[in-house]
C-alpha cells in the first residue's frame, strides 16, 4: 500500500511539474508573441512592456542598445517592420528563466529604406516578481548561407 501511495504521490508531482511547465513555455511563447506585435506596430507603450529594465538587446551587425534605445529606435523609424515572422522558435524554461530561439524574417523600411532580413536569434526572458516574462537579453546572428 505505502508503494501505491507514493508511486501516486510520485505521478502527482511529476505532472504538476509538467503542467506548469507547459504553462511558462505557453507565456513565454505569448510574451515573443506581444513583442513582435509590439515591433509590428511601433507603439512605444507597447514596447516599453516587453524588456527588463537591464535589457541588452545584440543585432547581428554587433551594434548592442540597452532598453531605451530599442524602444526608440523602432518607435522613431530607425528600425521600421513591414512584415516580421518568427518561424521554427523553440522554447526551453529552466526556473525564472527561459530561452528562446528562432529564425527572424522581416520585410524592413528602416529610416525610408526597403530590405529584407533573415537572421537567427537567440533571446533570454526572465520572470519578474509580477509573474511577468522580460526580456533579459537578445543576440541575432547571420545564418550560415548556403553553399
Amino acid at each position: 500500500m505505502k508503494k501505491i501511495l507514493g508511486a501516486a504521490l510520485f505521478s502527482l508531482l511529476i505532472s504538476g511539474t509538467c503542467f506548469a511547465q507547459n504553462a511558462d513555455v505557453t507565456a513565454v511563447n505569448n510574451a515573443v508573441e506581444n513583442m513582435r506585435q509590439a515591433m509590428l506596430s511601433a507603439k512605444k507603450a507597447e514596447l516599453e512592456k516587453v524588456g527588463s529594465p537591464n535589457l541588452s538587446y545584440g543585432h547581428s551587425s554587433g551594434r548592442v542598445e540597452n532598453n531605451a534605445e530599442f524602444v526608440d529606435a523602432i518607435v522613431t523609424g530607425k528600425s521600421s517592420f513591414v512584415t516580421l515572422n518568427l518561424n521554427d522558435q523553440t522554447v526551453n524554461v529552466d526556473g525564472d528563466v527561459a530561452i528562446v530561439r528562432h529564425i527572424f524574417e522581416a520585410k524592413t523600411n528602416d529610416s525610408g529604406k526597403p530590405g529584407e532580413v533573415k537572421i537567427g536569434v537567440m533571446q533570454t526572458w526572465k520572470k519578474d516578481k509580477a509573474g511577468d516574462w522580460k526580456l533579459l537579453a537578445r543576440q541575432a546572428y547571420k545564418l550560415p548561407q548556403p553553399q
